[in-house]
């Protein structure tokens, strides 16, 4: 599933994130291929902005994209984008990928899609943090240095039980919970997450410096060369 329907204003004006080009192809069209190209996935489920359903539908038409894949009005929020993205499914197992990490590998999804096959309720893919990290109050004092040892960065595809996910934003909406990601809605419910090696290749897309990333990776990768 690929929540979609958010405008992402940290990367500038202009058309909402998922539709901003690399090399020349939306965002959500690499996005959608990273989850398509994995063996594990057979479905691929797009929650799209509830105004642009077709238009999302025709490009990606457009793109061959190489797997079934459906689009679904999303919601307000992120949270509720997945929610109805997940209602169109019935997988016992269901992939959460950010539209905003266009260049993940689909090995990528296989690794985590395999964990939970083998058991696990909700799987997230994770990086060791490099730099030193420190907290800091309101008024720009530093309070202290946190121990990285134990800290990751979380990214996505995330994957998960479909029955365990459902589980978690029924608590949340029951609750008033809110999350970062879908693996925060897992931890508020009660449930256990598990973690597999991330990507460094499966970065955010936040900023307009992350596109200037993401298209020289992008060249590289059509060039033929590891970066």
């Amino acid at each position: 599933m690929v929540p979609a329907a958010g405008r992402g204003e940290r990367l500038g004006p202009g058309v909402p994130k998922a539709m901003r080009l690399l090399g020349g192809v939306p965002l959500l069209v690499h996005a959608v291929r990273a989850l398509a190209e994995a063996r594990l996935v057979d479905v691929v489920v797009v929650a799209a902005p509830p105004d642009q359903v077709s238009e999302v539908r025709a490009i990606l038409d457009a793109h061959r994209v190489p797997a079934e894949v459906s689009v679904v009005a999303g919601g307000d929020t992120r949270q509720q984008s997945v929610r109805l993205a997940l209602e169109a499914v019935s997988a016992d197992v269901v992939l959460v990928h950010d539209a905003a990490r266009p260049l993940a590998p689909a090995e990528l999804a296989d690794d985590v899609a395999r964990c939970v096959l083998d058991g696990a309720d909700a799987v997230v893919p994770v990086l060791a943090i490099a730099d030193t990290v420190k907290e800091v109050d309101t008024g720009g004092q530093v309070v202290r240095t946190v121990d990285r040892d134990t800290l990751r960065l979380v990214q996505t595809p995330q994957g998960f039980k479909r029955a365990v996910l459902l589980a978690a934003h029924s608590h949340a909406e029951n609750e008033g919970g809110s999350a970062t990601d879908d693996a925060g809605l897992v931890e508020r419910a009660g449930g256990q997450v598990v973690v597999v090696p991330g990507s460094p290749e499966a970065f955010k897309v936040t900023r307009p410096i992350d596109l200037i990333v993401a298209e020289a990776l992008l060249a590289r990768r059509r060039g033929g060369r590891a970066i």
